[in-house]
């Protein structure tokens, strides 16, 4: 898997370097809560499903005994469903931690858990023309204009945050850049895939060129990323006025966001049927940071962050 920064440079994942040094080392769980029986269900943002399915839940099964059972959506679907109650989690995950304490504190939560950050940008299939424009260094935006309708994607805006962050990522690189009207002519170029675990599928494929995704999704799929610069890859906390210079509102909800760092965030379900196997699997969450960088997240000095009402059994 090659990661490609903004000029053209090839770098070493996360994960290769971990794998290199040896890969995931256990260790034990803080505050491990006894009497937890039973499966343990998560529902969580989609950019977290390869995360979950091929980290996070084998090893937390092998640590306790207990399986991890995930669905996963849009984060706004995911708040959507608990709000509905059409479904009824032990564990819910977001990609946008202010998004979560917006729509579920009061009824179904009173905290939450900061547990990891990543950054936006391009995965891509480097046997099409746009990856090897990308390949040679040539400014990803001038390529974009140059596909045809459908060759990049993005996730739908209304039902997550990685949707609506491309769609602020081109009005900051419009911003960036000088580019007249940029974002109005990708909107009217990309797909807009309603499911997000989904899109990797085209770009490996090669029916789409590329897809704008979270640098984790590229690693699970060992696709080249192209990494979009500071000023617009939502990874960088000390970036978050300039990030907030740029806004989306969803169609049904209206639900209207400034553009955020990307944080991850966990809570257990005030309604949830294993609430102490939850809490145990947001504990291993805290615990196991070396897992989430080997699946190509990132998890800086200043995480796990805890917010609200944190349980007296996680130990931060």
């Amino acid at each position: 898997m090659r990661l490609v920064g903004d000029q053209g440079r090839a770098k070493m994942s996360r994960r290769a370097a971990l794998l290199t040094a040896g890969g995931f080392v256990g260790t034990s769980l803080a505050g491990c809560l006894a009497g937890s029986s039973g499966p343990v269900s998560v529902l969580s943002a989609g950019s977290l499903a390869h995360t979950f399915e091929n980290y996070v839940g084998p090893a937390f099964k092998d640590k306790t005994g207990i399986e991890v059972q995930g669905e996963y959506y849009g984060a706004n679907a995911v708040m959507r469903m608990v709000e509905d109650q059409t479904k009824h989690p032990d564990v819910i995950v977001s990609a946008d931690a202010t998004l979560l304490r917006d729509r579920l504190y009061g009824e179904f939560t009173d905290w939450d858990i900061e547990f990891a950050t990543n950054s936006l940008g391009i995965g891509y299939n480097e046997e099409t023309g746009f990856g090897r424009g990308l390949d040679r260094g040539e400014p990803w935006y001038k390529l974009a204009l140059e596909t045809d309708n459908g060759d990049i994607s993005i996730g739908d805006p209304d039902l997550d945050p990685l949707g609506y962050r491309a769609v602020q990522a081109f009005k900051l690189a419009e911003n960036e850049h000088n580019l007249d009207r940029f974002q109005d002519k990708m909107m009217d170029l990309v797909y807009e895939e309603p499911e997000e675990p989904q899109m990797m599928a085209g770009v490996e494929t090669g029916s789409r060129a590329g897809a704008i995704v979270y640098h984790n999704m590229a690693v699970d799929h060992d696709m080249p990323f192209f990494e979009f610069p500071q000023a617009y890859n939502f990874a960088q906390p000390e970036l978050a006025d300039h990030y907030a210079t740029v806004e989306f509102t969803t169609d049904e909800e209206e639900y209207t966001v400034e553009g955020r760092p990307i944080l991850y965030n966990a809570t257990v379900n005030q309604e949830a049927d294993n609430p102490d196997a939850g809490r145990e699997l947001v504990q291993f969450l805290l615990d196991e940071s070396a897992l989430l960088v080997d699946a190509g997240l990132t998890v800086g000095d200043n995480l796990p962050r805890p917010e609200g009402d944190v349980p007296a059994e996680i130990s931060i």
